[in-house]
């Protein structure tokens, strides 16, 4: 069994050592940047105008818009798992990253329609092709590269700028569409963008580029029949008839906590199984991946305000100079954009002069620069107008705080997860690793509706010791608000949250910190 496993181990080794390179990484990844730069614009693109579509346009209640929100992005993430275990033993990843991406074109070309069964229709579309498209072509980028590869954390952090590219460009010409045209114009390039992407990464199979990564793993199995139809075709049929089961989640979504439960239960149980599974060394690795997933939870869960209530706080209160409230959506990736380069070459430069923090120190500064970004969006309350907008300076000074800490953490345990993973289970543990999402944007849709004004309420977080250090953060207390209410109170509604969350942050992120080289000894070896 071993010598059977080990033998297209040291086939991809050889092709990887072979492989020809661009800028000093694989050929492939080349592909693979402009698949995802592509994918990644249709994907932030819609999500850019999604809370204010269903706010101006549907007139739901912002209530209701951060419960869809939330349940839309929290399913898009934890499909992931499931493609990931399909991809593994049954389709392969190219396949996969094709068939999701399909599914996703046609996801915006329905949001096109105008119609709330098709609105709800065209989500689940997305939500089921993402989960086979995402967590497989990160995996065929940790694919290029051998285990110990120092070229790993910048191959990850240039593939998380062509992320980034994609985030940066997709808002800014599909809120610019969608204001100036009409809402399905925005959705309708978006839907274009996913289809160059499909162009990019069918272009690199045809060039070979990726060698024999991401082929399907057992071809008899995939072209077994079962009632006279291969089992190749029965998945994707059943990925096509799970569409309005998650149309339906969305629509219910207040009954969403019942999914988080059970997706909780399952995910646990198969962990344990790969925990009994492993060798000793592999399972100590793989407690850490659990461990760092937790962060990434902690860390989405406040992050994702961006798109959601971050959005509503700059329709409505942030003096806006050039951009709309949808465009801002622009302002995190563009910051990536810019520092992502960079970043790459510290961590080389870092590493070349042993002074490379290790990646459980990143994680921790991720969290308490992600916590001072929030902060600052609550500073900006200090600098308020008599009509209750804050300097669009603060939300641009946030930003770039907060994308430094996502630069720490994010492309970090990206990469690390494809080194701390057995090798028999690596896609599932990335679909774990990005299951973070889904447990992110679930409590982050919780987060966002405390921000919502309800009758007789200042804030829940205008009282006790979280009430003093928003009135220090802020400059605002619960009398101010009351003399101003008209004025002021949405404003309170979104700083207190900001600034409250943002402490806790921080917090978190110094405990993490702090406890690193514990952490650091499981890893056997991995920086």
């Amino acid at each position: 069994m071993i010598c059977v496993l080990m033998k297209p181990i040291e086939i991809m080794e050889q092709h990887q050592s072979n492989s020809p390179t661009v800028l000093g990484h694989p050929k492939g990844l080349l592909y693979l940047f402009f698949a995802e730069l592509w994918e990644r614009f249709s994907f932030y693109g819609m999500k850019a105008l999604l809370v204010l579509y269903m706010t101006k346009h549907l007139l739901y209640s912002d209530d209701m818009s951060f419960g869809i929100m939330a349940a839309y992005m929290s399913l898009v993430y934890v499909t992931p798992m499931i493609g990931g275990i399909i991809a593994d033993r049954y389709i392969g990843y190219r396949k996969a990253v094709f068939w999701g991406g399909i599914l996703m074109a046609v996801g915006h070309f329905v949001l096109t329609i105008e119609k709330p069964v098709f609105f709800y229709g065209a989500l689940a579309l997305i939500i089921v092709g993402n989960g086979f498209f995402k967590p497989n072509i990160s995996t065929m980028v940790g694919s290029l590269y051998q285990k110990g590869d120092k070229r790993r954390d910048s191959g990850f952090t240039i593939f998380y700028l062509g992320i980034n590219l994609g985030g940066a460009i997709a808002p800014l010409l599909c809120a610019w569409l969608a204001e100036l045209y009409g809402w399905h114009y925005g959705f309708m390039l978006a839907g274009i963008g996913m289809l160059v992407g499909l162009f990019v990464f069918k272009r690199g199979t045809q060039l070979e580029v990726f060698g024999e990564n991401g082929v399907i793993p057992n071809p008899l199995e995939y072209h077994k029949k079962i009632a006279g139809i291969s089992k190749g075709s029965w998945i994707y049929g059943y990925a096509w008839l799970s569409v309005p089961l998650f149309a339906l989640i969305i629509r219910f979504n207040e009954f969403e906590h019942y999914l988080v439960w059970v997706v909780s239960l399952l995910m646990l149980g198969y962990i344990g199984y790969i925990l009994s599974k492993v060798t000793i060394e592999e399972r100590k690795r793989l407690i850490v991946a659990v461990y760092f997933t937790v962060l990434y939870v902690l860390f989405s869960a406040i992050f994702e305000q961006a798109g959601s209530s971050i959005t509503l706080f700059a329709d409505r209160n942030v003096n806006l100079i050039g951009i709309n409230a949808a465009q801002t959506n622009s302002i995190n990736s563009i910051w990536i954009v810019l520092l992502a380069v960079p970043f790459a070459i510290l961590w080389g430069y870092l590493t070349k002069k042993k002074k490379n923090p290790s990646s459980p120190v990143k994680l921790g500064m991720g969290l308490l620069l992600l916590g001072l970004g929030f902060v600052i969006f609550g500073m900006s309350a200090q600098a308020v107008d008599i009509y209750g907008k804050t300097p669009m300076l603060y939300l641009i000074l946030g930003y770039f705080v907060l994308t430094i800490g996502e630069l720490f953490l994010s492309p970090i345990g990206l990469s690390k997860i494809t080194e701390l993973s057995p090798l028999k289970y690596i896609t599932f543990i990335m679909g774990v690793w990005l299951s973070a999402n889904f447990y992110g944007h679930f409590f982050a849709g919780k987060i966002a509706k405390l921000t919502t004004i309800k009758e007789g309420e200042i804030s829940v977080f205008s009282e006790g010791i979280l009430g003093d250090i928003v009135q220090f953060i802020t400059g605002m207390s619960p009398d101010i608000i009351e003399r101003n209410r008209i004025v002021y109170q949405q404003l309170y509604s979104y700083v207190s949250v900001y600034a409250s969350f943002g402490v806790i942050t921080m917090i978190l992120g110094i405990i993490a910190i702090l406890i690193a080289p514990v952490i650091q000894k499981l890893m056997k070896g991995i920086h």
